[in-house]
């Protein structure tokens, strides 16, 4: 037995260590950093312990004992979480839908917004508003329709509830980053038929998902292996949110799958032509690699709902969205996605404010109170949110 605790002793920490060298190797294999970033030695070690804590949740899915997902996802609940004296967070379900409230213990004699945001109580306490964060079901054990289904519940039954939590009805705000950003594009645009409900001021996308079709805008090409969203790893989550079998995944990326029809109606709003000249490279490849397949058409045809892509819905839809505030970083693979929205938006006549975040990364908001782990770029993007909002 006291054999057996010596192997584990020393071999443990030999296969850890090993583990990680072999993250460190990966990341200077396939990881690009640009020469711009404002700490690359940072943001390369970040990218390596991410790469680690994914490694170790592979191993421990292929031995079966949990998904590699449940896992990242369990390093990062055991964070401490920074409590706000200044502010009052209530834990509650709409339905069976989890949330989180977020509320200034200050009294103030102004009905107060609301908005929804990954940085919940910087926002609240910044911008002075009531805010309410929804706990949408994730994968690896939910798939498409749980995020947009459960946000739209949600803002429901908020939006029925306003006066209960001292929201001023005329000034309700949208806010979501990533995925939330997408959410927010397909929540915004189901509202626009209910009538009967409180209408909102605004809608606030950060780095957001509007479309699943184009994968070869200039972005997905530029920054395709930037850290901590790459073009694979954004395909890939996107094949097992939409049930896709990854057999599927190289005709998506190649555009294989597209009717050259179906293009020749939707390139108005999905093409690269759309994005301005100065955000191209001068190597883009084409949009459309290969030849079209009609069976990675029919695998794949999902794509093209509106509660996927957004961007596609239709000009009278879009014409009645309330404006928009749109936040982009220029190393994200994401970049062009909400350029696109933007044109799309402004090409309706809904008012559009732009925050171009010239040194951003995507995901770079969430590091904004993770010191030493933190970048300016992340301050100065939530800054402008904050700004947005208090101006409303």
């Amino acid at each position: 037995m006291a054999v057996l605790w010596l192997v584990l002793l020393v071999g443990l920490p030999t296969v850890f260590l090993g583990l990680f060298v072999w993250a460190v190797i990966q990341h200077f294999l396939t990881a690009e950093v640009p020469s711009a970033f404002e700490h690359p030695a940072k943001f390369r070690f970040m990218h390596c312990v991410v790469l680690y804590g994914m490694t170790l949740g592979t191993i421990l899915e292929k031995l079966r004992i949990c998904r590699m997902p449940k896992f990242v996802q369990f390093l990062h609940d055991v964070l401490p979480i920074k409590k706000d004296p200044n502010l009052l967070v209530t834990d509650m379900h709409f339905g069976v839908v989890p949330v989180r409230l977020f509320q200034p213990k200050a009294a103030s004699s102004n009905l107060r917004r609301d908005s929804y945001h990954g940085m919940c109580s910087f926002l609240a306490r910044e911008t002075d508003s009531v805010l309410l964060s929804v706990g949408y079901r994730k994968l690896p054990d939910h798939s498409f329709p749980s995020i947009p289904k459960d946000c739209l519940h949600a803002t429901i039954h908020f939006l029925k509830a306003l006066e209960t939590f001292g929201v001023d009805s005329s000034r309700v705000v949208i806010c979501g980053e990533s995925v939330g950003g997408w959410a927010v594009a397909i929540v915004t645009q189901a509202l626009i038929s209910m009538s009967s409900l409180p209408q909102i001021r605004a809608q606030v996308l950060i780095s957001p998902i509007t479309q699943a079709i184009n994968f070869n805008l200039p972005s997905h090409q530029q920054y395709r292996n930037i850290p901590f969203l790459t073009r694979d790893l954004m395909s890939t989550c996107i094949c097992k949110y939409l049930v896709i079998d990854p057999s599927w995944r190289e005709a998506m990326l190649k555009g294989v799958c597209i009717p050259p029809d179906v293009w020749k109606k939707y390139r108005k709003w999905l093409s690269s032509d759309n994005i301005p000249q100065r955000f191209k490279s001068q190597d883009l490849q084409p949009e459309l690699v290969g030849p079209f397949s009609e069976a990675a058409y029919l695998e794949t045809k999902h794509i093209w709902n509106t509660e996927v892509s957004p961007l596609l819905a239709d000009d009278k839809t879009i014409a009645q969205l309330p404006e928009a505030f749109m936040v982009s970083f220029e190393y994200d693979v994401l970049r062009d996605d909400a350029l696109l929205y933007k044109k799309r938006l402004e090409d309706q006549g809904v008012p559009v404010s732009w925050y171009h975040v010239e040194d951003g990364f995507h995901g770079c908001m969430i590091l904004f109170d993770k010191k030493p782990f933190s970048f300016s770029c992340s301050l100065k993007a939530l800054n402008a949110v904050v700004s947005y909002i208090k101006g409303i």
